[in-house]
């Protein structure tokens, strides 16, 4: 009998999970393979970070504006079981490789991303995410996402339009040419 109860749990958390799958990819692109700008790419994401993210807007704790707009309502009917299946599968994908490039902009974000800027008080941010940017844990992989999406972040940070205090703290010293810098170094690794 237990055999047959846990099928019957399976059955529809499958089913919710590949019409979650279907309509996560829609924006995020299959396997989180984000085309657009206006979405991060989940592929290879960290799982904690992930967990982390759909729990808050689910409980509509992350109340940045495109959170409210686009996840509050996506995220609102997932379980836990459902969020630790999402991240799981996202995190297990292959991550988006970024486009390398040698310009001027991503020189210098490298060097923001490495060094910090510390007549700014602004740390390096290998300290937190990693010598590829890969991040680790609860703490993002931020190589080889959108150079758009990830300056957006950068300015909700530096806000507190997305409320994340050691965040804000790196960000609210960034300038909008720095901030276009860094997230141009990070697009390319």
């Amino acid at each position: 009998m237990r055999d047959n109860e846990r099928r019957r749990r399976t059955i529809p958390i499958a089913a919710a999970f590949a019409l979650v799958a279907h309509v996560c990819s829609s924006c995020h692109g299959p396997d989180g393979r984000s085309i657009s700008p206006t979405f991060p790419r989940l592929a290879g994401q960290q799982k904690d970070y992930l967990v982390a993210q759909l729990q808050a807007f689910r409980d509509k704790t992350r109340a940045d504006p495109h959170a409210q707009t686009y996840m509050w309502g996506m995220a609102a009917r997932l379980s836990d079981q459902d969020i630790d299946a999402i991240a799981t599968y996202y995190a297990s994908q292959t991550p988006v490789a970024g486009a390398p490039s040698d310009s001027p902009e991503t020189t210098a974000g490298a060097k923001i991303y490495t060094e910090g800027i510390p007549s700014e008080n602004v740390p390096a941010c290998i300290s937190c995410h990693g010598e590829k940017a890969e991040g680790n844990g609860p703490i993002p992989r931020v190589a080889g996402q959108h150079q758009a999406y990830l300056a957006r972040q950068l300015e909700a940070f530096a806000s507190m339009a997305r409320a994340n205090e050691i965040m804000h703290e790196n960000s609210k010293d960034l300038t909008a040419a720095q901030i276009s810098e860094v997230s141009a170094y990070l697009a390319t690794l």
